[in-house]
């Protein structure tokens, strides 16, 4: 069953506070995704950028765990990503994008996951970003999830997914129009 998206533009202040807390505590609990950052820079980006706070919170609400994976000096962005240790439970069972859903003659998911991502304000993880996540610690050895997937493929009526077997990360592909009970996707966030 998926998560309903949340249209609603702003948190409650509870609802900003317990998402604040958990962000926190993951944080902290997980000091290798961001050598050398410290939490008040963060939660400082997060208080100038309120509107990224809903997409966080969809992220959270879904299962998928985000946390700071990645900081730019230059630009003092925080990059979060969903550290779930498998794909998040409330984005599974979807095609990968609008065209491969309605291709679909019959027994159609209830979205996609460019849809889902774009609702939800956040965008797929590329080839290379996955690699990236997948160096930080052990993900997805039961699952795996959909990638953003080259216009070339694309074109051609595929799309990459990832996920880690045998000690080791595959990057696969299948038809856009496919979905399984234990793939979903990963999102990143730029605050």
């Amino acid at each position: 069953m998926h998560a309903g998206i949340h249209h609603r533009r702003n948190l409650t202040s509870k609802e900003r506070e317990e998402l604040l807390t958990a962000l926190k505590s993951r944080f902290e609990n997980n000091p290798k995704r961001h050598k050398g950052l410290a939490w008040e820079k963060v939660r400082a980006r997060l208080e100038a950028h309120p509107d990224k706070l809903r997409a966080l919170h969809e992220m959270e609400r879904s299962g998928g765990e985000p946390d700071v994976t990645g900081h730019d000096k230059k630009t003092g962005e925080c990059v979060f990503v969903d550290c779930s240790a498998e794909t998040p439970k409330g984005r599974v069972s979807l095609c990968y994008d609008r065209p491969g859903l309605e291709s679909r003659k019959e027994h159609k998911p209830q979205t996609s996951a460019m849809d889902m991502a774009a609702a939800m304000g956040i965008e797929l993880l590329t080839e290379e970003e996955y690699f990236e996540l997948q160096t930080l610690e052990v993900f997805d050895t039961k699952t795996s999830n959909w990638l953003a997937t080259p216009a070339a493929i694309r074109e051609r009526g595929g799309a990459l997914y990832g996920e880690r077997r045998y000690g080791r990360v595959f990057i696969g592909h299948n038809g856009a129009q496919s979905y399984y009970a234990v793939r979903g996707f990963r999102g990143m966030l730029k605050v």
